[in-house]
């Protein structure tokens, strides 16, 4: 059962959407499927919070029937109308939406005519060309149909970060109420902050690892045991994809020195035992053994570790061979989540966001920031409830009323304007002008060329209300290379036009990545962390942004949102100088 306090706006559009999916899939009437998608959008165009609603009657398209439903999601945290209609529903058509261009009214079509109902059945199909002779469909659906189903459940070698991201959730709130485990860390790639990752390492200190073994084989979601020793075990976690796990369990004496050899990349570590060697030493998993006596010496923590080869800390997410050891002989501090003073992208329901502004603004309060912006989509972006003129100047009424309850909180108000297709920006300079904060971006015509995705680019750094460009290669890791633009170029004119750019923590995306980053900061362009942040949760993707940034090598200094506001609004003006 879902946690009723935890739910909130997005979660009953989600669920009002859901059940129209579910009745077309079943063939039922036009207008009750209607009915559900009218609720749904009635409340993404409601700019209250779920806690302020308290009549759902007095939203114009929400009837009896959908209220019900709402209430009773509110109540229980369940729905049995959602209930039923998945038993109704063969479970094998629901994968099948995820195919591009299948959308509920299609695929009813395919299982109420040729009583398709899962991928098998879908393959044969078009195969078969039943679906290009069905009304509808054609010769060119059904190859779009047939390309679609190939990728459909094909396994990366290299699994996006986003894809792994809750079952390494789940693991490490596993791990912390186990028996017997004294302390644990997640290892390899992920730690080091990789984009894609082949699969989860966790370092286990522990004095009973049968005890410890046993609650690892019951862990939720294992499908697969592929080793069960006293000092390692492999599973395979059922979630979207199939995820290898290995757990490897030592003594509590030798977890640093097994954990820096589980994080650190192939050729870190051997510029490590190389490191050791010219000092007479060896590094094993256990310890570092002095070639000579047979002396094993282990630590108490990584830095010790390092410590011990008169080297400073070496932060895992850089243990790549990559200058790290010569940097790390004096220190380098790099940023952490501590110098964070705020957030300068993020959404609300005044566009396709989850909570009100004053909840962002209380949940940005709780994490001791010192200023956010309130950037909602501009008027171009329709599907996410984009706001034109008017709604933005009643938006700033808002956040005028919402800046009264935070004091100690600075609330920017701004927008994410849409860099149109032509070229040109979805508000002129003088409405611009009135807003505290401005950000570019791109959400549309992907397949343009280079020439003309970077002219937008470039008349948005151009324009001196444009604070910084979002998610500049509109990436979406592991689903969509994003368009065709020229970094150097861009980062070239960022300097020039000082308009800083953004390293969107959203996991989905992590853009820019971490080499482009850094290059930012060898050019001096400026850099913003940002969650782009739809709901309370999603204000969490703090964290992993600057564990790209550190992977990029990067300092404060280089990052505007560890600066004070008055730094940044004394940056902000050199654009209009």
């Amino acid at each position: 059962m879902k946690n009723t306090d935890a739910i909130n706006k997005k979660d009953i559009i989600h669920l009002l959407e859901e059940i129209a999916i579910y009745l077309e899939l079943k063939g039922e009437n036009p207008f009750k499927i209607s009915a559900y998608r009218k609720a749904a959008q009635a409340l993404e165009t409601d700019t209250r919070a779920l806690s302020e609603i308290d009549d759902w009657s007095s939203i114009k398209g929400i009837g009896k029937g959908t209220q019900g439903v709402i209430t009773e999601y509110l109540t229980n945290g369940e729905s049995e109308t959602l209930t039923l209609l998945k038993q109704e529903v063969p479970e094998g058509l629901i994968p099948l939406l995820d195919i591009q261009g299948l959308g509920g009214k299609k695929l009813a079509k395919l299982y109420q005519e040729l009583k398709i109902e899962n991928i098998a059945d879908l393959q044969a199909a078009c195969e078969t060309h039943k679906v290009a002779d069905l009304k509808g469909f054609g010769k060119k659906s059904e190859e779009k149909i047939l390309a679609g189903l190939l990728n459909l459940n094909a396994q990366p070698e290299r699994l996006p970060f986003d894809a792994v991201r809750g079952v390494r959730q789940n693991i490490e709130t596993a791990l912390g109420s186990m028996d017997g485990v004294k302390r644990f860390s997640i290892a390899g790639s992920m730690r080091r902050m990789r984009e894609t990752v082949k699969d989860l390492d966790f370092i286990i200190a522990t004095e009973q690892p049968e005890v410890v073994k046993e609650q690892l084989l019951e862990l939720a979601g294992v499908k697969e045991v592929i080793a069960s020793g006293d000092t390692k075990v492999s599973v395979v976690i059922e979630d979207k994809y199939d995820v290898s796990v290995d757990f490897r369990m030592v003594e509590n004496k030798a977890f640093a020195t097994t954990l820096h050899h589980f994080t650190g990349s192939k050729d870190h570590n051997v510029m490590m035992r190389q490191l050791a060697k010219a000092r007479g030493e060896k590094i094993s998993e256990y310890g570092v053994e002095n070639v000579e006596t047979g002396e094993v010496v282990t630590f108490d923590s990584e830095k010790a570790f390092f410590q011990h080869f008169d080297l400073h800390e070496i932060p895992p997410e850089v243990r790549e061979a990559k200058g790290e050891i010569e940097t790390y002989k004096k220190t380098h501090p790099l940023v952490t989540l501590e110098d964070i003073k705020g957030d300068l992208h993020m959404h609300t329901t005044w566009s396709d966001g989850a909570q009100s502004i004053e909840e962002m603004a209380r949940f940005a309060s709780d994490k001791g920031y010192e200023y956010i912006a309130i950037t909602d989509h501009s008027k171009f972006l329709r599907v996410a409830n984009g706001l034109n003129e008017i709604r933005l100047r009643e938006q700033r009424e808002e956040i005028e009323r919402v800046r009264k309850r935070f004091p100690e909180l600075t609330i920017l108000a701004g927008v994410e304007m849409d860099i149109l297709p032509d070229g040109t920006l979805d508000f002129d300079d003088d409405f611009l002008q009135e807003l505290d904060y401005v950000i570019g971006a791109i959400h549309s015509s992907f397949s343009q060329t280079e020439a003309e995705i970077m002219t937008r680019l470039f008349n948005a750094m151009e324009n001196p209300y444009v604070k910084h460009i979002a998610h500049p290669t509109g990436r979406l890791i592991g689903k969509r290379d994003g368009y065709k633009v020229n970094m150097e170029q861009l980062i070239q004119k960022a300097k020039e036009t000082h308009t800083i750019l953004e390293l969107n923590a959203n996991p989905k995306r992590f853009d820019l990545n971490s080499e482009w980053i850094n290059v930012c900061q060898e050019q001096g362009v400026k850099i913003t962390i940002n969650t782009d942040a739809h709901s309370k949760e999603t204000l969490e993707f703090m964290k992993e942004g600057v564990g790209v940034a550190r992977r990029g090598w990067l300092t404060k200094e280089s990052i505007v949102n560890t600066w004070s506001l008055e730094e940044l609004q004394a940056y902000w003006k050199k654009k209009q100088e």
